[in-house]
């Protein structure tokens, strides 16, 4: 289903069953499905539509644990992950990950422009290759969760990548519209594509689950 289409499916479940949320829940969904559809008008601009998809993903986790905004994100992205997949009862994440996107899923694990260590190890040294076994290993973990169908410890891995390509995009340590990292930016808003709307799915349907408090409340006054 095109993503214009998934964006309008979710908000029409999402304004039946808005009086099931909580206030937090029901602005945190919509505020995740604002960036969706922004996404989903970014079909000629595969950059704009990588950084909308992530944005409305991080609409989707991010929660206040009372600290620092770097420490709050760090603590809330794994559990996000636990939670949603124990949620996800028709294994909706594993059928995108396995079955639909397996190229693109491979193709991220693979590729070491997207794993945070290399860039680590180059700026310390740029002949440096600290990074390769630490990769080597990470990928071949990786490929056994997915051949596995441990979801959680494979999503961590891919979203991971996926923040370090995000990081690219949102620091400028891109170039837009650049052909360097065009197979990993398309790669990537194609799972993200697929990815969110699962998600959002799952919390529409888990509202009792405690998703948490989010990070920028609407204020009155």
């Amino acid at each position: 289903m095109a993503l214009q289409a998934r964006h309008d499916d979710l908000k029409k479940t999402l304004k039946k069953k808005r009086d099931q949320f909580s206030d937090e829940h029901g602005t945190r969904l919509h505020r995740a499905l604002s960036w969706l559809n922004c996404a989903a008008k970014q079909q000629d601009d595969v950059d704009l539509q990588l950084i909308s998809l992530w944005i409305a993903f991080n609409a989707c986790y991010a929660v206040d644990h009372g600290g620092s905004e770097s420490l709050a994100e760090r603590f809330a992205f794994q559990g996000f992950i636990e939670k949603l997949v124990s949620h996800d009862h028709q294994k909706h994440i594993y059928a995108c990950l396995w079955q639909t996107y397996s190229g693109p899923v491979k193709a991220l694990i693979k590729n070491p422009y997207v794993y945070s260590g290399f860039w680590q190890a180059k700026r310390e040294d740029a002949n440096s290759e600290q990074w390769q076994e630490g990769f080597n290993q990470l990928s071949v973990s990786a490929l056994n969760y997915l051949s596995r169908q441990n979801v959680p410890q494979l999503l961590s891995i891919v979203l991971d990548r996926l923040f370090v390509l995000r990081n690219q995009l949102i620091h400028g340590g891109a170039t837009y519209a650049s052909k360097v990292n065009r197979e990993q930016v398309e790669d990537g808003a194609q799972l993200l594509s697929s990815l969110v709307p699962i998600m959002i799915e799952i919390m529409l349907d888990a509202q009792q689950e405690d998703w948490g408090s989010i990070y920028y409340p609407v204020l009155n006054g």
